[in-house]
């Protein structure tokens, strides 16, 4: 692994919220005290067990309590060292987890008016994504309006397993408010956990929910495609957050060529699997999935067919690279910057409006 150039984009860091009482001054009466009253105290993503080594590196693992809770450790640990002129803060808290569809919505008001005020007002080098309930369309677009006057807000953050697909129109007004405001759509690796995490059942083992999530990503690429969520909001851009990136190429030949004999019962994707892709997704690059020697690393790359497709990522603070080597080695100085710089760019229209 490789250095990555001055002045990079991370499109996937983690700010941790500590605890619930960090949330309390940002909700509601109503919800403080349900809080109270229900005992809550503790409200976080279960996809990352917190003394999991995948969940934290250990040089970024405080003493005491959660990975990357403060703006101290963020600066010294993720924005310094790598120079990076913006990182994109997606903050992974249980929301998705929660049956109440109001509940739900209001821990999402919560989390974001606290990356606002705790987070992007004191680091102008972030921005961050809107966490929306994803329980309730009508709800998250409320959210995802609320919140899209804030210009540091530069994608809608979803996780990769939950009740449906991604892609089904019931969650299409989701993307019809992203579309209006000019935001990505961020799906990340993560699970809601009302069904199982792989599609013949619970597995025993983290390993097996961790390796499955690339099957997750897949399915959700499928459906999205396959649905029209791509013919029906064409500037839409979505974002594979920690989905790896290997398995592209032989999932988009199998899918073309499905399409091509299939394509009469979905009439409305009139261009092939790898058109959309290459136009309207893009990959995170942590965790790297790739081969480790240069020439196969390079030739899958070709087989991808495009260089616009990966956006820097440290996926910090995950245990995805040691020391400050965050970039696969081999790679051409062209290719660094455009995946670095030039492609985050060109992915989130409003980084143009906030960073010049």
């Amino acid at each position: 692994m490789a250095g990555v150039p001055a002045g990079a984009i991370d499109c996937d860091i983690h700010p941790s919220v500590p605890s619930v009482a960090a949330l309390m001054p940002y909700l509601e009466d109503h919800w403080r005290e349900q809080v109270t009253i229900r005992g809550i105290d503790e409200l976080n993503s279960i996809s990352y067990p917190l003394n999991s080594p995948l969940t934290c590196r250990p040089d970024w693992r405080p003493a005491t309590g959660r990975p990357a809770a403060s703006i101290e450790m963020v600066r010294a640990q993720a924005l310094d060292p790598f120079a990076t002129s913006i990182a994109i803060a997606n903050c992974l808290y249980g929301i998705q987890l929660l049956f109440s569809e109001d509940m739900a919505a209001a821990f999402a008001r919560a989390v974001n008016d606290w990356m606002a005020r705790e987070w992007l007002d004191r680091e102008p080098r972030l921005r961050a994504s809107i966490v929306v309930p994803i329980q309730n369309a009508e709800m998250a677009v409320d959210e995802i309006n609320r919140c899209a006057a804030d210009k540091r807000f530069v994608q809608v953050l979803l996780l990769v397993m939950g009740d449906t697909p991604l892609g089904r129109r019931h969650h299409w007004p989701i993307y019809a408010a992203a579309e209006k405001h000019g935001l990505a759509i961020g799906i990340h690796a993560g699970s809601a956990y009302h069904n199982p995490p792989t599609p013949v059942g619970w597995p025993s083992y983290y390993t097996e929910d961790y390796v499955g999530q690339a099957q997750a990503f897949q399915t959700q690429l499928t459906s999205l495609i396959c649905e029209g969520v791509f013919t029906k909001f064409p500037n839409l851009k979505v974002v594979m957050l920690e989905s790896g990136f290997t398995w592209l190429p032989a999932h988009l030949w199998r899918l073309t060529k499905y399409w091509r004999g299939l394509r009469m019962e979905i009439p409305w994707v009139d261009r092939a699997p790898g058109d959309i892709v290459r136009s309207n997704v893009r990959f995170s690059l942590q965790p790297v999935d790739g081969p480790p020697d240069q020439a196969s690393l390079l030739k899958l790359f070709d087989h991808m067919q495009s260089d616009d497709l990966l956006l820097f990522s440290t996926d910090y603070p995950h245990n995805q690279f040691a020391g400050l080597s965050a970039m696969p080695d081999g790679l051409p100085p062209a290719l660094v910057r455009k995946i670095a710089i030039e492609n985050p760019r060109a992915t989130y229209a409003r980084l143009l409006e906030t960073v010049q």
